[in-house]
């Protein structure tokens, strides 16, 4: 139990690690683009809304997005492993 709190532990210090180095970025993502985009058709339009968070780049986006990608696979494959030993267990109880 102790391993895999130490494991989760370092993995999230590996993953907020970067975040703590990059300051500036010159990529940007689809939302740029489009609000761009938007703004050339209408430029009276305004945000319904602004963001909570923004990264400082895109790479950082990139990484937060692929973490978020990574732990929802982690529940699936989760959960698929429960039903999958359950199924498993009411085959042997048989």
């Amino acid at each position: 139990m102790k391993r895999n709190v130490f494991l989760l532990l370092l993995a999230v210090i590996l993953v907020a690690a970067p975040l703590s180095f990059i300051r500036h970025s010159e990529f940007g993502g689809t939302d740029d683009k489009a609000e761009k985009a938007i703004q050339a058709i209408d430029p009276k339009y305004k945000p319904w809304f602004e963001t909570i968070f923004e990264p400082p780049g895109g790479e950082i986006e990139t990484l937060l997005f692929s973490v978020q990608a990574a732990i929802g696979a982690g529940v699936i494959g989760y959960i698929i492993g429960v039903y999958k030993g359950r199924a498993g267990r009411r085959d042997e109880a048989k």
